[in-house]
């Protein structure tokens, strides 16, 4: 046997035990669940009102781009963190790491900017058509 086996039976007990919970609640969820429907189960119901009109909203992709930019700028600080907490024991190595990190950081937000993918306002990006525009 070699060494990097024992160490495994810990995670593969957890992975068991993980799945065998998943199925148990699985299995008494579909045994205990309620099985009646009625009028009154299949309306629509938000905060004792009914509903009116369209539960569809349409929202701009914008907003979507600049959540991703958040959540990718957000965990990318995650990184600088970690860095800064061990800062002592990285040395130069690690201080020449994380400037060509925050340098390729720098650059997309410049990049963003500059393509107008931060604007909420009117959009007006560089590179792409207008419509009506060939």
């Amino acid at each position: 046997m070699n060494e990097a086996t024992p160490s495994l039976w810990p995670l593969l007990v957890y992975f068991f035990a993980v799945l065998l919970l998943v199925a148990t609640m699985l299995g008494l969820s579909f045994i205990l669940g309620q099985r009646r429907g009625n009028k009154a189960t299949n309306m629509p119901f938000e905060s004792g009102v009914l509903s009116v009109g369209s539960p569809q909203i349409h929202m701009s992709a914008e907003f979507y781009l600049i959540a991703i930019f958040f959540v990718i700028f957000d965990l990318e600080t995650v990184f600088i963190f970690a860095w800064a907490v061990a800062f002592f024991e990285l040395s130069w190595a690690g201080f020449i790491a994380i400037s060509v990190f925050i340098f390729v950081l720098a650059v997309a937000l410049i990049y963003e900017l500059r393509s107008g993918a931060l604007d909420w306002g009117l959009k007006t990006r560089t590179g792409l058509r207008q419509k009506g525009q060939r």
